[in-house]
């Protein structure tokens, strides 16, 4: 069937153009004639389209039917673009469906591998070296998850723990020259080489005492700990805290798991509304395996990775670290994604690439 109104082909049973918006058969049960040109995006997503256990199902916008393959819990209508994801309740239509335009060529991608390959004193010509085995260009679907992770940190002051450490050397030196008694025979050396046992307790309370704020018949590892000879004293021990936000990329797909992004941010200004008419019929558009709920609690556990790396590289010396997380509702992202693999002596090496940004999402062998 074509629509009435600009004449694209449309599946049969289709309710309204994709492409113009107008309507095309009046819906079940209601009143009146045709409806009046209404947009995908207007229409109402919140009721369940079908249960879980579907085989068979149709497009809540435009009507086309979806047949889910074994698996799959993201899937997008090839007709319209429309996305739908399987849930806990059953099939329901995607509220935030985006995509990212495919602006990198593959002599750009190329180009900027060459540079990954090549970068380094011992990688010259490696590229020029290794077999081109597959380079292809998909909409991959990642699950754009809002964290905010709050991290509290208890670390020792690092400037704090050296100066104490330097203050507690110089004291032992003293001691260490009291211990001396400044004779020739060094520790309790005498006039005429003949080697004398002291006290300890008696030389420092002595020697030394006042001086050195050490009472009368004081244990010495008293002494020492008053010094600040304790590594690591509660006087250097400091709680930082680490806030950060992210719009996390959980990638959708189970087979691409070894892909996931460990700390990589697409750029999400330049995302537009799902079209499937404006992505070239020679690149994919891939389907999903990974649910929403379960992207979310895989942005938890990355977050928490993350967060912690980022808290090592701030901190030496850490004694606690603590994180609490806030994770939002998130939207579904097609990311136009080079996937790019060489033969290197023996050696596979594999690239995925942001051909939106030219950005490396990853690299396995490199």
């Amino acid at each position: 069937m074509n629509c009435p109104n600009c004449g694209t082909q449309l599946p049969d049973g289709a309710a309204f153009c994709y492409k113009c918006g107008a309507s095309v058969a009046p819906r079940a049960g209601a009143q009146g004639g045709t409806q009046g040109p209404q947009a995908p995006s207007q229409q109402s997503s919140a009721q369940v389209i079908a249960p879980a256990g579907a085989t068979a199902l149709k497009c809540p916008s435009c009507g086309a039917p979806i047949s889910p393959k074994f698996g799959e819990m993201v899937i997008t209508c090839e007709y319209c673009g429309t996305g739908i994801t399987l849930g806990n309740s059953g099939w329901k239509d995607i509220q935030k469906h985006t995509m990212l335009p495919l602006n990198f060529t593959k002599d750009k991608v190329l180009s900027t591998i060459h540079d990954m390959m090549d970068k380094g004193i011992f990688k010259h010509h490696i590229q020029e070296e290794s077999t081109l085995e597959e380079m292809t260009a998909s909409y991959i679907p990642y699950w754009i998850i809002p964290v905010s992770a709050r991290t509290e940190i208890v670390a020792i002051d690092e400037m704090q723990q050296i100066g104490q450490t330097a203050t507690s050397a110089a004291l032992m030196g003293i001691v260490l020259g009291g211990l001396g008694g400044g004779g020739r025979g060094g520790f309790g050396g005498g006039g005429g080489g003949r080697r004398r046992s002291f006290d300890m307790t008696s030389l420092l309370g002595s020697m030394g005492g006042r001086r050195l704020g050490v009472l009368p018949g004081a244990l010495p590892g008293t002494m020492m700990y008053g010094m600040g000879m304790g590594m690591g004293g509660g006087g250097a021990r400091k709680t930082y805290q680490l806030d950060q936000s992210y719009n996390f990329p959980v990638v959708a797909m189970n087979d691409l798991t070894e892909y996931q992004p460990k700390d990589y941010a697409f750029a999400l200004s330049q995302r537009v509304l799902f079209d499937v008419s404006k992505i070239d019929k020679s690149v994919k558009v891939l389907n999903g395996d990974i649910s929403e709920d379960v992207a979310k609690a895989q942005a938890k556990t990355l977050v928490d990775q993350l967060q912690s790396q980022k808290a090592h590289e701030q901190h030496k010396m850490i004694q606690q670290i603590h994180t609490d997380m806030d994770v939002s509702d998130g939207e579904l992202l097609h990311v136009p994604v080079w996937f790019v693999r060489y033969e290197h002596k023996g050696n596979k090496i594999a690239f995925v690439i942001d051909g939106n940004s030219g950005g490396p999402v990853n690299s396995i062998g490199l």
